[in-house]
């Protein structure tokens, strides 16, 4: 049957269906009522758009410019020697250099070893010495002392240098107290030793190498307690005088032993400076190293070049010393 009121439902349906779509997708309809939804899980859609964030800011990459390929390099390339800026020294200092160093070592080793006491052919000592300053006042040449010898060394030093060293000694038992005594200066210096003197000659029974050498352990060990003298070096002198006594069978005396090293004649240097005079020398290693076979302590090269300044086997009295002349006429006239 045909009605005649208006379907008012479908109308409703209709108007209903309109307002959903003008409302927006965060209000939905419960129990016929708009109710707003919350907005957060919504997601926006724009059409053919990716989805950007206000706070993401995207930069430019930007690339290095390709640079165009290096050649290979060849076997038979060799690049150009790099080239430094030399600084230029004067020809009076060369450069040094661990040979140089050598070098120089070994010119100062001839100096003073290998041509120590040698003469030039044909000529005399006294025509390599350079004449000393003449005092027109006095008429004379000047002369001093050694130059060790200063205003301040003590007076029992310059007395030894006056009147002992370098005069030539032949006596077995001063040979045996030099020796003594040289050896007891090692570590040392020659005033305090010759200030005790007297002591070593009264521990040592006044040097005399055959009664020093029947020294028993404990009368040595007795010495070095008494007279405050080192154990070593009262063994060491109780074994070198033993050793002297076998040189006294074997060459008659120890005298002809040392001076047959000299030829029986001191060597008669002419050093002008005692930055001159060398701590040891070829006839000092030849007498220490045939004392040390034999059994000798305390005999080093350094050791025996002192003692044989100090007996006059050599006078190394500087040339504007007195003594020097007065050592020489010794040695001339013995």
């Amino acid at each position: 049957m045909c009605s005649s009121k208006p379907n008012t439902s479908t109308h409703h349906n209709s108007s209903s269906s309109s307002t959903d779509m003008d409302q927006p997708s965060s209000v939905a309809r419960i129990s016929g009522r708009p109710v707003l939804q919350p907005t957060c899980n919504r997601l926006l859609r724009r059409h053919n758009h990716p989805i950007t964030t206000a706070t993401t800011a995207t930069k430019p990459v930007t690339r290095a410019p390709k640079l165009p390929p290096s050649p290979p390099i060849s076997p038979t390339t060799i690049s150009p020697p790099i080239t430094r800026p030399r600084t230029t020294t004067p020809s009076a200092s060369p450069p040094s250099s661990a040979l140089a160093g050598k070098l120089q070592v070994a010119d100062m080793r001839k100096l003073r070893i290998a041509h120590y006491g040698r003469r030039t052919k044909g000529g005399d000592d006294k025509a390599r010495v350079r004449p000393e300053p003449v005092d027109s006042s006095l008429g004379t040449r000047m002369e001093k002392r050694c130059n060790f010898i200063t205003s301040s060394s003590d007076p029992i030093y310059v007395t030894y240098h006056d009147e002992e060293w370098g005069v030539p000694v032949h006596d077995d038992n001063l040979l045996f107290e030099l020796l003594v005594l040289t050896t007891a200066q090692i570590g040392s210096e020659w005033t305090s030793i010759l200030k005790r003197r007297e002591l070593l000659r009264d521990a040592f029974s006044g040097f005399d190498a055959e009664t020093v050498a029947t020294f028993t352990e404990r009368r040595v060990a007795s010495i070095s307690c008494n007279y405050g003298i080192e154990l070593s070096q009262a063994r060491g002198a109780a074994e070198n005088a033993k050793q002297i006594l076998k040189i006294k069978e074997e060459y008659g005396s120890f005298d002809k032993y040392l001076w047959r090293y000299v030829n029986f004649k001191p060597i008669a240097t002419q050093y002008r400076a005692r930055q001159k005079i060398p701590v040891k020398t070829s006839k000092s290693e030849a007498i220490s190293k045939d004392l040390v076979k034999r059994g000798f302590r305390f005999v080093g090269p350094a050791v025996i070049h002192s003692f044989m300044q100090a007996v006059g086997l050599t006078n190394d009295h500087i040339v504007s010393c007195p003594r020097h002349l007065h050592c020489s006429q010794l040695a001339q006239n013995p």
